[in-house]
């Protein structure tokens, strides 16, 4: 038996597969390669270049494997084009999900640990983000992933579907130097990609109500929250209850200044971070508690702030050339 990794060729959907098989679950990976890379896929494991769009191709994955259960990371992510793009993010990310449901419905797979977002929320008018915080998603992006998590709820309610969905926040390190973050819009890679052209990485606002007066976000490791994917996938695949939603969050976060002192220390290069406006819309301070999956799920901060940023660092250090950027 072995368990589908939609996603699988992906900065966290790739580390998710190896945290699989080096825990004995067999896994199979679908991936339309629209912001994931063959070469990220271990060999030895199975790849089907398809879009979760694809029923077919997900049926008949599912049945060439004997897949037991999914780990669904596909999905595009990216809020602030989401806004841009809404007909594309919810054909990708609703549409996509409810094909991959139907799929599984089909052929009697019962388990599915889905990849929410932060998102969910918009701008939670708290200090500690938990599962009981409302949502309020402020893109067509955070839409889409709650609407994700209530299409496993229906189908639960209706085909007995076991399932959680975990959702995280700014996701960063590396658990192996061939694979990197290549997001366009993520903060390491910006940081990253600025250095190696010989530009200044940018803060944008310097002027909230924070220690240092930058923003203050969670940054977790990928090698810890694809842990706690796996550790999922082995509870529901056991027949277990879990919860419907867990928050892996650090429960203290990090600001950007913290984050550029950390760069500056780990590369060697002697920077100072050039400080422009206020993005709209950006809040001072979003952090989650992380107790909840620390309860049931082995959540754990595994690696501090220079962790992440070594491992980052050196992955795309690796990559030379082969980076996209």
């Amino acid at each position: 038996m072995s368990w589908l990794v939609t996603g699988g060729a992906g900065y966290i959907g790739a580390h998710v597969v190896r945290a699989l098989a080096a825990d004995g679950l067999a896994p199979v990976v679908v991936d339309d390669l629209s912001s994931g890379f063959a070469r990220f896929v271990p060999e030895g494991v199975p790849f089907v270049n398809a879009t979760i769009l694809d029923r077919g191709a997900l049926e008949a994955t599912i049945k060439d494997h004997g897949v037991e259960g999914v780990i669904h990371l596909a999905g595009f992510k990216y809020a602030g084009v989401s806004v841009q793009r809404p007909l594309h993010t919810y054909a990708q990310n609703v549409q996509g999900t409810a094909t991959l449901l139907e799929a599984m419905v089909e052929t009697g797979v019962e388990s599915i640990v889905f990849s929410s977002s932060a998102a969910a929320f918009g701008t939670p008018d708290v200090d500690l983000v938990t599962e009981e915080t409302p949502t309020s998603p402020e893109s067509p992006y955070g839409e889409s992933k709650l609407i994700g998590e209530w299409l496993l709820r229906d189908v639960a309610t209706a085909h007995g579907l076991r399932h959680t969905s975990l959702r995280y926040f700014n996701v960063v390190g590396s658990g192996s130097t061939d694979l990197f973050d290549a997001s366009p819009h993520n903060l390491f890679p910006l940081v990253f990609d600025a250095l190696a052209k010989g530009r200044t990485p940018r803060i944008n606002g310097s002027d909230y109500a924070t220690p240092d007066g930058t923003c203050v976000r969670d940054y977790v490791h990928v090698t810890d929250l694809a842990h706690s994917h796996v550790v999922a996938a082995r509870r529901l695949a056991a027949g277990e209850t879990l919860e419907p939603v867990y928050n892996l969050g650090s429960g203290e976060g990090v600001s950007v200044r913290q984050i550029m002192d950390a760069v500056r220390e780990v590369t060697g290069v002697d920077f100072t971070p050039e400080v422009g406006p206020r993005r709209p819309g950006d809040p001072a301070r979003i952090v989650a508690t992380g107790e909840l999956a620390a309860r049931d799920l082995d959540w754990a901060m595994r690696h501090d702030l220079r962790d992440m940023v070594d491992s980052a660092w050196q992955a795309r250090q690796a990559a030379g050339a082969a980076y996209p950027g």
